[in-house]
């Protein structure tokens, strides 16, 4: 039954006031996706602490969808607005107007950017962060794009973790931030002189201990690229020497099986054995010579005899039986034929007619992330084959401009796996959209091998651990979770420089500027290190002069307004700098909105924003409260969210 009209008119007003303002001086952000890069996304927005109340996030999910990760909208904290399309309605009902950032986060190219387009007829001023697989429209975007907008891809920064993980090296991150080209490698690739900062210490139980005090003790640390290519192209370089080559009698023995269905070859082997043990007979009754006995099966079996009555009885049954067998072998002869090219034009056509390889690497999945794996292996010369269950995935043309085979067909399926080589390649790297097929896939391929390299990806960081711990299956990747900290920076206007990925951990390298009467402002630079959260690598002073880099730097240096600290953190170690060299906290009390939500006030909210030194918009997420220690993470003191249902007919629907 349709709701009343007056019903419907009250419910809207009330969702209307809902969505405004209402004096709340929190940051706030838009979020709109389904998948688990929104959701860890959100979640660390509503983590940061950054202001003393947290920042406002609205999250925009489709009215129906199946997540195969964390659900978004299940968040504890978040406002949810449901549509099926990212309009203009649907940014006005989300209060896009004057919030502090946009991040549109959907598997969907051109979808985004449309959105992206609404959005700005919303609000030119919030700041947008896109997803994007294709770099060629990702320039353009940020060309006509009259709002200020980062366009990241997940694919292209958690590519490298896949290929890393892939030959059994360390992720061949590196990037350039001032003068210095600094790379992540292991402590005994590299030279003592050349070591910025230990990352990671493994310990024996398994366990990783990031940014570790000890620095002469870490098994993976940052150090300044000197010229020598990094680990995991040393290791494909020794990959593509040791090749061996391709064995022959295994190719044409696997050509002969793939010629003729199981059946039609039984049958015929079976006939063939039986002209041949009627043809040895032949050759006793007759006493002829081998050759002779020879002529006479095939030309009995294949012409007939004439028929001579003069001859024993047992000769005679011989000679009926192999002109029968004679007439059952012309029809299989053409059935063998006939079956044999119509499997080699289906193999040809799915890719499965492939030489036996060895040493290489298999790619299941030729999707955003599969495609990235898979173009960076064969730049470093690695023979690649793909497997993927449609015939044209995204990855296909660039398949075949690198000349890469690709199977069209089930990964979980012996067949398919045995097409590919999988028992003797150098590592599987699974890496399709379905966390239930990859781990079929990848249960499948160590029924073939028990000692084979599986590197997995997952869309739930949580699941990828506990089936790594559970199956023992290789390395496990989210890609959502290695993406994340990049969208988290850009969102928040952090200066993100790159994102490390340590086993199942990211690692942010970002530049945080000193302004004037923060915490850290007059205080020496001893007191930025710390162990487990932060790594101070260089300084910049203020003014423009040049970066002090990690070899010349005195603890004992004094940090002034307007320099600008290099660091490497955890993500609450980088929230926790970002408060202490945030501007201080205006005086006065906070004001606190009107209303409730699920039945509760709603928590006190933070300053309002502060522009830094550069002029730049920063929202109340810079504000600075007092004390020194890292925040614990929690959710505690946080809105509960009120959920909506957005309709286009004007109606909301409060649950």
């Amino acid at each position: 039954m349709a709701e009343p009209w007056r019903d419907r008119a009250r419910r809207a007003v009330e969702w209307n006031w809902r969505l405004r303002s209402v004096g709340d001086p929190r940051p706030h952000y838009v979020i709109c996706g389904k998948d688990a890069l929104a959701y860890y996304v959100a979640r660390a927005m509503l983590e940061s602490e950054l202001p003393a109340g947290g920042a406002r996030v609205t999250v925009v999910v489709p009215e129906r969808y199946r997540s195969n990760g964390p659900d978004v909208a299940g968040l504890r904290g978040v406002r949810v607005v449901r549509s099926e399309r990212l309009d203009v309605a649907t940014f006005e009902a989300a209060g896009l107007a004057g919030a502090t950032g946009l991040a549109l986060l959907h598997q969907d190219d051109v979808g985004n950017l449309h959105a992206a387009l609404c959005a700005q007829a919303v609000d030119q001023r919030v700041r947008q962060v896109l997803r994007m697989f294709n770099g060629t429209l990702a320039d353009g975007v940020r060309k006509l794009l009259k709002a200020p907008v980062e366009v990241l891809s997940d694919a292209e920064m958690a590519a490298p973790a896949f290929v890393a993980a892939a030959l059994n090296e360390v992720d061949p991150s590196s990037f350039q931030h001032r003068d210095k080209t600094l790379r992540v490698a292991r402590r005994a690739d590299v030279r003592p002189q050349d070591v910025v900062c230990a990352l990671a210490h493994f310990t024996e139980a398994q366990r990783v201990e990031l940014l570790p005090a000890e620095q002469a003790g870490a098994d993976l640390v940052l150090a300044e690229a000197t010229g020598q290519p990094p680990g995991t192209e040393v290791a494909a370089r020794r990959l593509v020497r040791a090749r061996r080559r391709r064995r022959p009698v295994t190719v044409v023995m696997g050509a002969v099986r793939g010629f003729a269905t199981r059946k039609i070859g039984i049958a015929v082997m079976l006939v063939l054995a039986l002209i041949a043990v009627l043809g040895a007979l032949i050759s006793r009754a007759e006493d002829v010579s081998p050759l002779e006995a020879l002529y006479l099966t095939l030309v009995t079996t294949l012409s007939g005899a004439d028929p001579d009555t003069t001859k024993a009885a047992d000769a005679q049954i011989m000679q009926v039986v192999l002109n029968l067998a004679g007439l059952a072998l012309i029809p299989l002869i053409t059935a063998v034929v006939v079956d044999g090219i119509v499997n080699a034009r289906l193999a040809l056509h799915t890719g499965r007619l492939q030489p036996a390889r060895v040493g290489h690497v298999v790619v299941i999945g030729l999707g955003n992330v599969g495609t990235r794996v898979m173009a960076q292996l064969r730049e470093y010369d690695v023979e690649v084959v793909a497997i993927d269950k449609a015939a044209e995935p995204r990855g296909a043309a660039l398949a075949r401009q690198l000349e890469v085979p690709l199977i069209v067909g089930d990964a979980a399926l012996p067949e398919t796996l045995a097409a590919a080589s999988v028992a003797d390649c150098q590592a599987l790297v699974v890496a399709s959209t379905d966390d239930v097929a990859n781990l079929e896939a990848a249960l499948a391929a160590r029924d073939l091998r028990a000692d084979l390299r599986v590197v997995l990806r997952f869309f739930d960081g949580d699941f990828a651990e506990r089936a790594e711990e559970t199956f023992a299956l290789g390395v496990s990747r989210s890609v959502s979770y290695l993406a994340a900290p990049a969208f988290i920076g850009a969102l928040t206007e952090r200066a993100v420089i790159s994102t490390i990925p340590v086993d199942r951990h990211a690692l942010p390298v970002a530049e945080v500027p000193v302004a004037a009467g923060s915490e850290l402002d007059g205080r020496p630079l001893d007191v930025v290190n710390r162990d487990g959260q932060v790594r101070l690598i260089a300084r910049t002073p203020a003014g423009g002069a040049k970066t002090i880099w990690w070899k010349d730097l005195d603890p004992r240096q004094v940090i002034f307004a307007g320099d600008r600290l290099t660091v490497v953190a955890r993500r609450r170690g980088l929230d926790w700098l970002t408060r202490q060299c945030a501007p201080p906290a205006r005086p006065g009390p906070v004001p606190r909105p009107a209303g409730s939500v699920h039945g509760g006030p709603l928590t006190p909210t933070a300053t309002p924003s502060v522009p830094d030194q550069a002029g730049s918009r920063v929202g109340a997420g810079h504000s600075v409260p007092s004390g020194g220690d890292v925040p614990p993470a929690t959710n505690s003191g946080q809105v509960d969210g009120l959920e909506l249902t957005h309709r286009h007919d004007g109606t909301g629907e409060e649950s």
